[in-house]
């Protein structure tokens, strides 16, 4: 084949074949574990809650509600996420966290949530949300033991601030 051949057919297989892109995505691994562990069988304080709510949340760009089933001894026998919201919100309602609470034959639950903009101070929606757990906790004979809002390493337990 002559060069003018050999040329010409380099610019027609060009035309033949389009350009195409490459999208390039990243992607972030997350663990997945059926198994949390702590040190301490019993739940005794609100820091302890909020270290074993900790594991289980994780670094989440998403406002995330879970609840701690515990039982007449204050041992966690569950834990489950009730709703994972946007950014700086999530929707919350008292029946879908006490189903979970009534299937898991829970005695008390501890619920929890984390903002993702690092600043744990309850809102006054957190507030709001809180009484109406209780109300509806007391309702069930599920106690609401307390509501903890996690923070760029640090928590508030609102029954420590006088919140519930």
């Amino acid at each position: 084949m002559n060069g003018a051949l050999k040329w010409r057919a380099q610019q027609n297989s060009e035309k033949l074949l389009p350009a195409k892109r490459i999208q390039v995505l990243s992607l972030r691994m997350v663990k997945e574990s059926s198994t949390i562990f702590y040190p301490n069988r019993f739940i005794r304080s609100p820091k302890d809650a909020a270290d074993l709510f900790r594991q289980f949340i994780g670094d989440s760009d998403r406002e995330q509600f879970c609840i701690m089933c515990l039982n007449t001894k204050n041992e966690p026998t569950a834990l489950h996420t009730v709703s994972i919201g946007t950014l700086n919100a999530s929707l919350v309602h008292p029946r879908e966290t006490f189903k979970l609470a009534l299937l898991a034959n829970a005695a008390s639950i501890v619920a929890c949530h984390n903002h993702p903009s690092g600043e744990p101070t309850p809102s006054p929606e957190d507030v709001e949300l809180t009484e109406r757990l209780k109300d509806s906790g007391t309702l069930l004979g599920i106690e609401l033991l307390d509501h903890i809002i996690l923070g760029d390493g640090t928590f508030v337990s609102m029954k420590e601030r006088g919140l519930m």
